[in-house]
């Protein structure tokens, strides 16, 4: 039988989160890339969120999932790059008193195999604010429950519903010409 390898105080931390990182590096960059829409940003971003978990480590308690924990750290540290860069175009205005909405339900099938569709999508998501684009990533494009994604950004269920209706309509109407049915 081996004898355990005697590990200095401290490295074993160390041995654990080098486990963590290789087991959920894509994971973290795939979060960080949807919040931040391109590759570079994205990295930073996953190193950001590297970091601060590092240094929050020894706090985690398990009291929820790693990938919870992950999640928070991850969009925590999109919506802080974000706010430093404090994009110039953001969709704030919903416009709705002067334009007629087309409903999205009358041809499915004729944009479900889309990539136009897929790339207007996303630029409408890259324009939003940071608070509404968190909301509207977490539940829409990563599917997480209300309560995931409130938990995650450190919400009430009910601000993450506000936020998630105003980045919806605010995304509608960002499509609506897109969108209309010729007639």
């Amino acid at each position: 039988m081996s004898e355990p390898q005697n590990v200095p105080d401290g490295e074993t931390d160390i041995l654990d989160f080098d486990a963590l990182v290789e087991q959920y590096s894509s994971f973290v960059y795939n979060v960080a890339l949807r919040m931040m829409g391109n590759p570079q940003d994205a990295e930073d971003v996953g190193q950001d969120a590297f970091l601060s978990a590092y240094r929050a480590f020894d706090r985690f308690r398990g009291e929820s999932r790693v990938t919870t924990w992950l999640y928070r750290i991850t969009v925590n540290a999109a919506l802080m790059k974000l706010r430093k860069e404090k994009r110039a175009r953001t969709l704030t205005q919903t416009g709705l008193d002067d334009v007629d909405i087309a409903d999205w339900d009358n041809t499915p099938e004729r944009f479900a195999a889309s990539s136009e569709l897929g790339e207007k999508l996303q630029d409408g998501i890259a324009q939003l604010e940071t608070d509404l684009k968190a909301a509207v990533i977490l539940r829409d494009v990563e599917q997480l429950s209300n309560s995931e994604a409130a938990e995650i950004l450190q919400i009430t269920v009910s601000s993450l519903k506000s936020r998630l209706h105003r980045g919806r309509v605010l995304l509608r109407h960002y499509m609506s010409d897109y969108m209309k049915v010729p007639q």
